[in-house]
């Protein structure tokens, strides 16, 4: 298990690819090294001076935010998987894109006066990553919408009482962590009820969408870009009276998410306590080191527990595959996922949806332990 590497991936999902082909590619792709320069070491001045420069260039303020602060944002995330910056740099450097797009919202070239509708932009209940909202609301805002952009972790019921009070078009709903699907879908189906639908967006949904059907919201985005360029295409439909309820998906008949969810707390400590006899390592672990495992293991149950809501074995198998790539790239050996993952079928021998999802998770490692063999001989 892993005890040096935090247990859950940062805010730095790019929002959008960046256009490299376009007018203007060759323009932005030295802007975003230039921001790239500027965030890597701390320096906020410097990357505020990037965009604004870039604006006082001509640049597109649409462009500045998509094809060079997404862009470097999502260079962030890759160097924080490799290893090359920590999470105090990652968090710093997310921090200066926010203010870097707060001082591009506030330039003359980016001030708009709004001749459509109101959109509603929020992130689900529990999801901290506010840039991708960030950057769509700002984007919407450019092409003249109205937005009402309420931030991180909005509750179901403050994102309700907040349509109540406004007449909003839409709502734009973010989440780029999977665990946090079954908050979106509750999300979905409350704004559904009071008749907005729901435009969602964001690497939660998946690279195709599929999580966005599967819990029916109304429309779904790649990319900030592409979300922007449907809703102004026209109106959302509004919901239909027979949109899937929360309790709807019929593989949850089994009850599995539910329990496992309910009891995920005892079966953590219960997965704890056997795993230091399955991985004998674990009895040299400092206490921090502990606390660590504690929390991975706490995480690994929580994508289970999604993969059962959602009805997909490769979800968990990716976050698996996922994890051991982060392991392996902060020297800390994999090899404790396989023995983890066996007390966890162990401890649910009566759950059969769980234990196909653990054995595929089990799986997934396996090309990743064959690569790290190659790598060594």
């Amino acid at each position: 298990m892993s005890t040096r590497t935090p247990h859950r991936p940062p805010a730095t999902e790019p929002v959008t690819e960046p256009v490299e082909a376009t007018v203007g590619g060759p323009v932005v792709g030295r802007l975003a090294d230039e921001l790239w320069d500027a965030v890597s070491v701390a320096d906020e001045n410097a990357a505020v001076e990037v965009v604004l420069g870039a604006l006082e260039r001509g640049v597109d303020p649409e462009s500045v935010l998509l094809d060079v602060i997404a862009r470097v944002q999502g260079k962030v995330g890759e160097e924080w998987a490799a290893n090359r910056i920590g999470v105090a740099q990652e968090h710093a450097a997310t921090a200066i894109n926010e203010r870097a797009v707060a001082a591009l919202s506030r330039h003359p070239a980016a001030l708009t006066t709004p001749t459509r509708g109101r959109i509603t932009v929020a992130c689900v209940d529990g999801e901290w990553h506010a840039l991708p909202a960030r950057l769509l609301a700002e984007v919407l805002t450019l092409r003249g919408w109205r937005v009402d952009y309420l931030g991180a972790q909005v509750p179901a019921p403050h994102l309700i009482a907040h349509l109540h009070r406004t007449d909003s078009d839409a709502v734009a709903l973010s989440s780029s962590i999977a665990t946090r699907l079954p908050t979106a879908h509750a999300a979905i189906t409350a704004c559904q009820a009071v008749g907005v639908p729901v435009l969602v967006g964001g690497a939660a949904f998946g690279p195709d969408g599929r999580y966005a059907a599967l819990l029916d919201a109304d429309a779904w985005a790649p990319d900030a870009r592409t979300a922007a360029d449907r809703l102004a295409a026209g109106p959302l439909p509004r919901p239909r009276g027979d949109h899937q309820q929360l309790d709807d998906l019929p593989h949850l008949a089994d009850q599995e998410y539910t329990l496992i969810t309910r009891n995920s707390a005892s079966l953590v400590r219960g997965v704890f306590t056997a795993l230091q006899d399955a991985f004998p390592a674990m009895r040299t672990y400092s206490e921090v080191q502990l606390e660590r495992t504690a929390e991975d293991l706490a995480y690994i149950v929580e994508f289970l527990a999604t993969a059962l809501y959602l009805g997909d074995e490769e979800l968990f198998a990716g976050f698996i595959a996922w994890t051991a790539q982060i392991l392996t790239a902060r020297g800390v050996p994999a090899s404790s996922l396989p023995p983890t993952l066996a007390v966890l079928a162990r401890e649910l021998k009566d759950f059969p949806r769980a234990i196909r999802i653990l054995e595929r998770g089990a799986e997934a490692l396996t090309p990743v332990d064959h690569r790290t063999a190659e790598s060594r001989s």
